[in-house]
């Protein structure tokens, strides 16, 4: 008789693999768009450096002149009580706030909105930072940190900068104790993670024979049942691609 694979106690959601997201320190995202800033400019000014458990980068706690206060990545080169602005008017230095429309080509930007108010969703990683290619009709081309080129609305919010943390992952763990630890603080709790071929036939769907190979195809279908959904579920082909022979 077989067991529930790993797979399946991961999805009931029990306290062994849910993420210990009560650790965290709050939402890092702009504030929603103001009348202030969409017209002139906001000043705020870094209270303090924040560390979140399980995530990469700094973040820096900001306070605006009209009183609300909220969670930011922290560019590389702030510092704590330095004055910076947010807005359609604010200059353009190392972590200040602008509308994507408003940056000159070849800068480069973080925290980047993909649309018009959602608090920021691009290049938020330690060290990334996208890129401002040109500005078009239908908006501003950026290029993001995998060479991909994507069209941003001009009123979409970015900031400008680095992302700080860039050296980070060139650090080695040296152990697998301090790697499981990093996996945990980012809700990874199912760290190592096991091949299915090195398990028992009743663990997993691969497992089994004295070979290390799966003994059967890989490809799954979409409403295979959890116990054997395991693989490369509902691909769309399987093999090498061969160039056509013209």
């Amino acid at each position: 008789m077989g067991k529930r694979i790993l797979v399946q106690r991961r999805g009931r959601g029990t306290s062994v693999f849910r993420a210990l997201s009560h650790r965290r320190k709050g939402r890092s995202r702009y504030l929603p768009l103001s009348e202030a800033e969409i017209n002139d400019k906001l000043n705020f000014t870094i209270i303090d450096f924040i560390h979140e458990r399980g995530r990469g980068l700094p973040l820096m706690l900001v306070k605006y002149s009209n009183g609300d206060e909220s969670i930011l990545p922290a560019p590389e080169g702030v510092y704590i009580g330095q004055n910076l602005e947010q807005g359609q008017k604010a200059a353009l230095n190392v972590g200040n706030i602008l509308p994507i429309g408003n940056i000159p080509e070849g800068i480069w930007i973080c925290n980047i909105e993909m649309r018009p108010g959602d608090g920021g969703k691009l290049c938020r990683a330690s060290g990334t930072h996208g890129q401002v290619k040109s500005h078009v009709k239908e908006g501003t081309i950026i290029q993001l940190p995998s060479r991909k080129m994507k069209t941003i609305h001009n009123n979409a919010r970015a900031m400008v900068g680095v992302i700080s943390g860039g050296g980070r992952p060139d650090r080695p763990f040296l152990k697998a104790g301090l790697k499981r630890a990093y996996m945990r603080a980012k809700g990874h709790k199912a760290f190592p993670v096991v091949r299915g071929v090195a398990m028992n036939i009743v663990t997993h769907p691969f497992g089994g024979g004295s070979h290390q190979g799966p003994g059967q195809p890989t490809t799954v279908s979409r409403n295979a049942p959890p116990g054997r959904k395991v693989g490369l579920i509902a691909a769309r082909r399987t093999g090498l691609r061969r160039g056509r022979i013209r």
